[in-house]
């Protein structure tokens, strides 16, 4: 399961339901730590082939399993599109295009023959009382007449078989979409069953690792420590610079450093989010550069981390980021949020207890900005004094992938409820709580 998505889902689910999200602290809080030094590439080295074939067997039917669920979900949302777009196959649209076209047509030549019949008949008329006109002229006259009802006749035929070309075209249409509805239906039946597997796949996967023993999970702890700063406005079609700063704030060495980002626009209502696919960072574009790597670099907002390297006790890494707002996207608010996670060459790992947190509004170009508010960051329990901003101690390997946004923000997300009645804290300690955890323990499970 992608990270970005689940962290999306779990700020729909925050915004919702952040008691039970809170509820949950205690169990991530209490994740044990590894049992052995050995990391999760030394237990894959340590198994003997047939054990070896065993686990890529399990690995690739995962993988299968979860490429199955992304094309299925993907058919299923081009074919709504299509639905919604009208996009029924060129003959349908085509006939029924043309089929309007010809009601139109013979409309109008019905109009136009009942106009010329009621001409002729006026001059027949005008004729027969004129004692000067001569016979050949009456004559005339009741031809006309006659000649304009035939085309009126005519007309009236070519009428009827336009709105029988119509009808037809119509219920070719129809046909068509309640068939592409059907398929859609049957898909997300399909997809269900797909999810099945995909779950089932990654329970083989977890019971391998369990029967062989020696299965590390990782602690949440403080090892790690985010802080985000930024403006409070972003305008619509534009780009604006944020800051993350990473700092090990443990007793030891951290040899391999990441962070994780996540940013959304949230909507006015919650009850449009798909909690399957919320998609709620589509508007959102993100560059990062580091010392190390001082070119802006594009980042994947859905699957990549800011793979920062080893940072040495008590060391820090800065990162700058670029938010780019699309010009589709509608005004309201903003929110991002960021956390870390480590993993060492002895094999202990860990994801940050505590997380960053930003909301900032999406404006209209040449919107007044609101007045800014003199207020302080909520103060968190496990978050009531900043770490000082030590620089030593980092090595920097390698270049970042991913990252935050924010107004100064930290928040700690195993404080109390009184400090997360915000959406954007509720939000965060989703990220925390819910999906990081998660993540982190899946990642080693099934991607060791």
């Amino acid at each position: 399961m992608k990270i970005r998505r689940i962290l999306a889902t779990a700020v729909a689910a925050a915004v919702t339901t952040p008691v039970v999200l809170l509820s949950a602290g205690p169990a991530f809080a209490d994740t044990p730590k590894p049992a052995t030094s050995k990391g999760a590439a030394a237990q894959q080295d340590d198994l003997d082939g047939p054990d070896f074939e065993e686990l890529e067997r399990l690995e690739a039917a995962y993988a299968a399993a979860e490429q199955k669920v992304e094309d299925l979900t993907e058919q299923r949302e081009r074919l709504k599109n299509d639905l919604r777009a009208g996009n029924l196959g060129k003959e349908v649209v085509d006939e029924l295009a043309a089929a309007e076209q010809a009601v139109a047509d013979a409309a109008e030549r019905k109009t136009a023959a009942d106009t010329a019949l009621t001409v002729a008949k006026d001059a027949l008329t005008a004729i027969e009382a004129d004692p000067a006109a001569t016979p050949e002229q009456k004559t005339a006259a009741a031809e006309a007449v006659t000649t304009a009802e035939t085309e009126v006749e005519e007309a009236a035929g070519a009428v009827t078989d336009a709105d029988e070309r119509l009808d037809k075209a119509k219920t070719a249409w129809d046909d068509a979409r309640v068939a592409l509805s059907t398929k859609i239906g049957l898909l997300a039946e399909d997809i269900k069953a797909a999810e099945q597997e995909l779950a089932d796949a990654e329970a083989a996967v977890d019971a391998f690792w369990e029967d062989k023993g020696d299965f590390e999970e990782c602690v949440e702890d403080g090892a790690v420590r985010s802080t985000l700063t930024g403006p409070k406005t972003i305008t619509i079609g534009s780009s604006a610079n944020f800051s993350l700063t990473v700092k090990n704030t443990s007793d030891r060495d951290l040899d391999s450093v990441r962070s994780y980002l996540f940013a959304a626009q949230l909507p006015e209502s919650w009850e449009d989010i798909d909690e399957e696919h919320p998609d709620l960072d589509r508007y959102f574009d993100i560059d990062w550069k580091t010392a190390a790597n001082p070119k802006w670099t594009e980042l994947d907002f859905q699957d990549d981390a800011i793979e920062l390297g080893a940072i040495g006790k008590g060391g820090k890494v800065d990162v700058t980021l670029r938010l780019t707002v699309d010009e589709d996207a509608p005004a309201g608010e903003g929110i991002a949020f960021t956390t870390g996670e480590y993993e060492n060459e002895d094999g202990s790992c860990g994801i940050s207890e505590q997380y960053a947190e930003v909301e900032f509004d999406i404006v209209e170009p040449g919107a007044e900005p609101e007045p800014e508010e003199t207020a302080s960051p909520s103060p968190s329990p496990s978050t009531s004094t900043p770490a000082p901003a030590a620089t030593s101690g980092h090595t920097p390997q390698g270049g970042s992938s991913h990252i935050p946004v924010a107004t100064g923000g930290e928040l700690a997300a195993t404080g109390s409820s009184d400090v997360l009645p915000r959406v954007g804290t509720a939000a965060g300690a989703a990220l925390v709580l819910g999906a990081g955890a998660v993540f982190v323990a899946r990642r080693r499970k099934v991607n060791a």
